[in-house]
């Protein structure tokens, strides 16, 4: 079975557990996590196994110090475009797709079309990336930059809490 973030599967209760364990920790290994939810090994790896191939787990990371690798200033860039179809929306997340400090976009609702999450060392660079890599985009109309003075919650998860999954089917 591939991948497919449309599969339609029930979730119990031990799938969220095994979700949100895995979310905390996905170096956890199947022994360890058959533990945490009381399950033997056997049923926890089908489990996985199945949670893998239909897509609701995407990915395996390890989270990173930005501040320590010299990329501590979060920049929230807001962009309008000078005009906007399908053309020109492609070809704009084709090119933030291969900009490594552009971590994430979102096409947006509002006064502008998309905000980009990015990080960088510094103001300069910061100013140097807006000259040297947005700016040689011709579609883009403008940019709206907020810079983050301190990040107070940096939760990569999703919340699986009651009001989100309540037996997700």
């Amino acid at each position: 079975m591939e991948k497919n973030s449309t599969a339609v599967s029930r979730l119990d209760g031990i799938d969220i557990a095994i979700l949100r364990e895995l979310q905390n920790n996905c170096r956890l290994t199947v022994k360890e996590l058959a533990s945490i939810v009381n399950l033997s090994p056997t049923p926890v790896f089908e489990r996985l196994r199945r949670l893998d191939q239909t897509g609701y787990i995407l990915r395996y990371v390890a989270v990173l110090d930005a501040d320590k690798l010299n990329c501590g200033l979060i920049v929230f860039c807001n962009v309008k475009m000078q005009r906007i179809n399908r053309d020109i929306a492609e070809m704009f997340v084709a090119r933030i797709s291969e900009i490594p400090e552009v971590t994430e976009c979102y096409n947006i609702s509002g006064a502008f079309d998309f905000m980009l999450k990015i990080y960088v060392s510094d103001m300069r660079s910061y100013q140097e990336f807006v000259l040297n890599v947005l700016g040689t985009i011709d579609s883009i109309a403008s940019i709206e930059s907020t810079f983050v003075m301190a990040k107070l919650k940096d939760t990569c998860g999703i919340p699986l809490s009651r009001t989100c999954h309540r037996e997700i089917s």
